[in-house]
């Protein structure tokens, strides 16, 4: 019988995690089970939630839970609801890994392109992609727009986004920012031989964006950036499915630190950021790197990368470590994350000395000399951008 297994850290005073572990199987499926007459336990067995496992850490411990899919509908709405609502309100308890069984799993979309589709589209087998970020746009035009967009990725990234804070607005407006986008994506392509994407953010109210995204596609927008926790699992699943909105769709964790940040409340980041985004859909994922200002615990990285990478039904999506990113991190960031992630920064490009196409380069060159098994100060003696890069902010020795 096909069914969802839960993992919670507890912290239980009583000390008592079976008993613990025995109410929460209970309590999220048939409510009791003791008292039931033989009859009515024959024919309620099927939905019993059953304790996995109790491993105990003095009033600390991981219980892992079956829930059977006989009692929720396939949807992530249903499933998070069943493991985690009302548990989620019962004191210190977080959920920290779900595994769902593989006939459970195909009934969600997955990644439409994932590693593998980006990777054919782009025509980049052999290195982790490099993505950029627009900087300080809001209250510029299309004119800045269009500058930034080109000397990104003239400098030679693979991808650029837009920022999650611009919002449809009058002098960048979302359709003329996707046909801009479009326009340059043509030009690069043309000059330099190399296909590139764009991500557009995509926003409004919920239910105007499919509508949105249907017309972005239709002029000529190859990617999309979705703020999936301000809306939600779901609504970024519908987009992924829809056969309309075919382009690869970048989630943005924005939101997500308000469930996953405290140690004993909430989703772990391995299960929000990493299988559950997955499931949902998303092509990329970005999430805090373990090394900038804003980073999470490099064991925490890891396990959101390995959720999205780890060979299962569904189709491999892009882990994309981000914020403090320059290049002079790059040997980290391929030795970390691998050649299957995207080296993704917003200062570290724009703020190069030389400008963002020099930035851009920069992060280039640094990948060629690490994966050519060079230092980045050798790499550098061919670069001037890079020496640029690693005077201003430092490189491993």
């Amino acid at each position: 019988m096909s069914r969802v297994i839960a993992t919670y850290r507890v912290f239980d005073p009583k000390k008592d995690l079976h008993k613990k572990a025995e109410s929460i199987a209970l309590g999220l499926t048939i409510g009791s089970w003791t008292h039931l007459p033989s009859l009515e336990k024959k024919q309620l067995e099927k939905h019993k939630g059953e304790v996995i496992e109790v491993i105990e850490k003095e009033t600390t411990g991981l219980l892992k839970i079956a829930y059977p899919a006989a009692n929720f509908s396939a949807d992530i709405p249903a499933i998070l609801t069943t493991i985690f609502g009302k548990l989620s309100l019962d004191g210190e308890i977080k959920l920290v890994d779900i595994e769902l069984d593989s006939d459970l799993e195909t009934a969600f979309p997955g990644p439409q392109f994932g590693i593998d589709g980006i990777r054919s589209y782009l025509n980049v087998y052999d290195r982790p992609l490099v993505m950029s970020i627009f900087k300080g746009m809001i209250g510029k035009d299309l004119t800045e727009f269009k500058q930034q967009l080109r000397d990104q990725l003239l400098g030679g990234v693979d991808m650029v986004k837009d920022d999650e804070i611009l919002f449809e607005n009058p002098l960048t407006p979302f359709t003329a920012r996707v046909q801009a986008g479009s326009e340059i994506i043509k030009e690069v392509y043309e000059q330099t031989g190399e296909q590139k994407l764009y991500a557009v953010n995509l926003t409004g109210r919920t239910f105007e964006l499919k509508h949105k995204a249907k017309q972005a596609v239709q002029l000529g927008a190859n990617a999309l950036l979705f703020n999936v926790f301000a809306y939600g699992l779901d609504v970024l699943q519908a987009l992924a499915e829809d056969p309309e909105i075919n382009v690869p769709i970048m989630a943005h964790p924005a939101v997500s630190g308000a469930l996953t940040a405290s140690p004993f409340y909430g989703i772990s980041n391995k299960v929000l950021l990493g299988k559950l985004l997955r499931l949902a859909g998303a092509d990329l994922v970005l999430f805090p790197s373990p090394y900038g200002s804003v980073a999470l615990e490099k064991a925490e990285t890891l396990d959101i990368a390995e959720a999205l990478t780890e060979n299962r039904t569904l189709k491999r999506a892009f882990p994309v470590p981000s914020a403090g990113i320059h290049p002079g991190l790059t040997p980290l960031l391929i030795n970390d994350f691998g050649k299957d992630s995207v080296i993704n920064a917003g200062g570290g490009i724009h703020g190069h000395p030389g400008g963002a196409q020099a930035g851009a380069k920069a992060f280039r060159d640094a990948v060629a000399g690490v994966l050519a098994n060079n230092t980045l100060q050798e790499a550098a003696t061919q670069s001037p951008e890079l020496a640029q890069a690693i005077e201003l902010w430092g490189a491993p020795t």
